[in-house]
């Protein structure tokens, strides 16, 4: 290699950091970009799984490999400022009809078992029921029904396969409360 026809030791020193230096940039925009990344959890749309203020891993690199899976939960960009990110659970893959009646979802005609809601819904959005999902797009809630935005709003919708930026997989702040994310 060329750093060894370097004669000058403190030239070559400042070369080897210099390499060493742009190969740990380099090594941190691919894992970013492709394998992990860090968030912020803004507010209490998916309470009480995640609270305001946790801060939690997404793993960019499951979703290189599968689709989002009922049960998920995912991080897309939030339209009104694509630099912020909505975190919400799958509920719905393409192909499934979605219908909200009597505050109760249905997948398939079946009742969701909606062990993540704390309360009966009353939120019903402003998008008509039943819905079919399509090819790429996945239908998306927060935990707290009745406290979050997400595709019963028109504003958010379905969520293209895409746009998800990650799955969460593990909390790692508070401490207290560090682990695995389901």
């Amino acid at each position: 290699m060329f750093i060894n026809r370097i004669e000058n030791p403190i030239l070559r020193t400042l070369v080897e950091w210099l390499f060493a230096v742009g190969f740990a940039i380099i090594l941190f925009f691919l894992v970013r970009t492709f394998i992990f990344r860090v968030a912020r959890v803004d507010g209490n749309s998916m309470s009480p799984t995640l609270v305001h203020g946790d801060m939690v891993v997404l793993s960019r690199f499951l979703y290189l490999f599968t689709a989002p899976r009922a049960g998920d939960i995912v991080a897309f960009p939030y339209q009104g400022d694509p630099s912020e990110y909505y975190i919400k659970r799958v509920i719905a893959v393409p192909g499934d009809i979605v219908d909200l009646r009597y505050g109760e979802f249905f997948i398939n005609g079946e009742r969701l078992d909606d062990a993540f809601a704390v309360e009966p819904i009353r939120a019903m959005g402003d998008v008509g029921f039943p819905i079919v999902i399509e090819e790429e797009l996945f239908f998306v809630l927060g935990d707290n029904r009745n406290g979050s935005r997400d595709s019963r709003n028109a504003t958010v919708g379905n969520v293209p396969a895409r746009d998800m930026i990650g799955q969460v997989v593990v909390r790692i702040w508070p401490l207290d409360r560090l682990g695995r994310v389901d």
